[in-house]
């Protein structure tokens, strides 16, 4: 049984995902410098209602002139119910970003709804839509809300809204909020979705937000929301491949790799029994790793 060659396996890496205010263009200019494997451009909660029509402007002008390449590009809408949403979902049919993310999504047709006038403006599944897991409802009808539409690729957790509407406190650790968490964590995986984590507040408090960062790593998490550039670099070295996981998966593929090892489905390494679907596991690692090395190369 042939083994997969790493550099046909697909990489989506979405460790690190900045969460920007449109209406920065001090913010905005400096996007392209970053090493976040994604921006969301925000056009809701960070934007007052009177600078709603600037922001748009000023995504329209960076698409435009200088459109991102290396790193993904989200685009936070309003919601469509909103005075907003609708210019906004306008704003992404012309400059077609990678993905919308929906705010406060609470049930599938909110999902479905931005997804048919996307398909109706004739875009291509090209354009993925993100979907924003933030309130008590929300969690609730996360299964419901994960097969709405084949566009929808990813949940975002957002936590704020969830404590102001739950009244959990921002205690350190989570642990009132981990059983919410590990929810919508099981719905996205259940169903093939990227699954980010909630943003981290206190930027300043580098100590405790590399302890959440490695919680979300252990509770399964894709990635993590970010607020702040200093918070990058973390989040890639938390949410990537460890130099020991690199190891062990270089260790399973050679293992597998033996002749005697070829048509087996598993086999003992090191005293442990490890399944092919282990394999799997270890090249899409070996593939994200190799990813990484070779866009820090081309950055450095």
């Amino acid at each position: 049984m042939a083994l997969t060659d790493i550099n046909s396996v697909p990489v989506h890496l979405r460790r690190s995902v900045l969460s920007v205010p449109s209406i920065n263009t001090r913010a905005l200019e400096k996007v392209h410098d970053l090493d976040c494997d994604a921006v969301i451009f925000d056009l809701e909660d960070s934007v007052a209602p009177d600078k709603k029509v600037n922001a748009r402007d000023n995504l329209r002008q960076l698409f435009r002139e200088n459109p991102l390449k290396e790193t993904l590009a989200v685009i936070r809408i309003n919601p469509l119910d909103s005075d907003y949403g609708k210019a906004d979902l306008d704003l992404v049919i012309e400059v077609l970003p990678a993905a919308v993310l929906i705010p406060k999504v609470e049930q599938a047709s909110d999902v479905q709804a931005v997804a048919d006038i996307l398909s109706n403006a004739g875009l291509t599944k090209d354009v993925a839509i993100w979907a924003m897991i933030e309130t008590p409802k929300g969690i609730l009808n996360a299964a419901a809300i994960a097969i709405a539409d084949e566009r929808l690729q990813c949940f975002v957790v957002g936590l704020n809204d969830m404590r102001k509407a739950t009244g959990v406190l921002p205690e350190p650790g989570r642990s009132h909020l981990i059983p919410w968490l590990m929810q919508i964590l099981l719905v996205g995986r259940a169903h093939g979705l990227v699954v980010i984590d909630s943003v981290f507040n206190d930027f300043k408090d580098s100590d405790a937000f590399d302890a959440e960062c490695a919680q979300g790593r252990a509770m399964g998490f894709s990635g993590k929301m970010l607020i702040h550039p200093n918070q990058i670099e973390p989040a890639n070295r938390h949410f990537g491949p460890s130099v020991q996981a690199v190891k062990e998966a270089q260790e399973i593929v050679a293992a597998f790799s033996q002749s005697e090892a070829q048509n087996l489905n598993v086999i003992n390494l090191n005293g442990k029994m490890v399944e092919r679907l282990h394999l799997t596991e270890a090249e899409k690692l070996l593939a994200e790793a190799a990813f990484i090395a070779k866009r820090e190369r081309k950055s450095s």
